[in-house]
């Protein structure tokens, strides 16, 4: 009887020297993630890079990117990025206005979460705004505007108007400390209350980009998205970045990533969030991209 022929079976496997990461964008004030526009975006920059986007929604969208503290907002998206198996290697992130504050919180403070490799902020309030933002009719905006009647810097208003948490007003710094709840420690401004694990991770971005809108009403002033603010006690003069106690004394780290060559300032003629598909093609979708992956 003949022998059996043996066959050997080779099992080829090819793996990645190095893996896309995919991306998180995270919608502004009064947006949620099934609307058009944000809907679009996502797509858009998905196409273009050609890698997986999520939208995080932000509690049920709308109503809660107004009416829960943005330090409840953060914790939110802390739970989601941690559940999205998707994003357990690590991701990028886009944020938008109010969305922005919310994902250096998740960077800041999200113990255990995956890692974030780059973060694009178009239009966001990095150092506050000095007005709350306008709302517009309905019954939303009369109830914001009844909060707001109440004094932005109330513990009731703070726990339920988002956007308190990060409004300044230059001429009541003082109020601004003792009241507002999440920029002052977003951006580690409390010396008694100074982490330095805040810098640390917000350090370890490989690349942050700040673009700014020139012509944008809703931020006041404009200059808040490149981290630049009002003088103390002023309501004309800003400040410019570089010249802040924030940047000087790297309280965040910003002046870490800035010196090492990894911050870009970008400014665009238009008003809030006013993109175009060129100018996305441009500035944002480079950043989505891993020139190192693989395949």
């Amino acid at each position: 009887m003949g022998k059996l022929p043996v066959v050997c079976l080779i099992a080829l496997v090819v793996l990645p020297l190095s893996s896309s990461l995919p991306f998180i964008v995270l919608h502004g004030l009064g947006d949620q993630c099934k609307n058009a526009g944000i809907t679009r975006f996502t797509k858009l920059l998905s196409n273009f890079s050609g890698q997986e986007g999520f939208c995080i929604e932000i509690g049920d969208g709308s109503h809660d990117s107004w009416f829960t503290s943005v330090t409840k907002q953060v914790e939110s998206v802390c739970e989601m990025v941690k559940s999205l198996p998707e994003l357990q290697f690590g991701y990028n992130m886009v944020g938008l206005s109010q969305g922005n504050v919310i994902g250096r919180g998740v960077i800041q403070w999200c113990d255990g979460g995956p890692p974030v490799n780059n973060m694009v902020s178009l239009g966001g309030p990095h150092a506050g705004t000095a007005s709350v933002p306008l709302c517009g009719r309905g019954t939303f905006c009369g109830v914001a505007n009844l909060l707001i009647e109440l004094g932005v810097y109330t513990p009731y208003v703070q726990e339920h108007l988002g956007p308190a948490g990060y409004v300044k007003i230059p001429t009541d710094l003082e109020g601004y400390s003792k009241g507002c709840k999440f920029l002052p420690k977003l951006n580690n401004e409390l010396e008694e209350f100074r982490n330095t694990t805040y810098k640390e991770r917000f350090s370890s971005l490989n690349e942050l980009v700040l673009i700014m809108f020139e012509n944008d009403k809703v931020l006041i002033p404009p200059e808040t998205a490149w981290f630049g603010f009002y003088a103390s006690n002023n309501l004309k003069n800003i400040v410019a970045a570089n010249e802040t106690d924030l940047y000087k004394d790297d309280w965040i780290g910003l002046r870490a990533l800035d010196e090492a060559g990894k911050v870009t300032w970008l400014s665009l003629p238009g008003g809030h969030l006013h993109i175009k598909e060129a100018e996305m093609m441009t500035h944002v979708v480079p950043y989505l991209i891993d020139p190192h992956a693989t395949v």
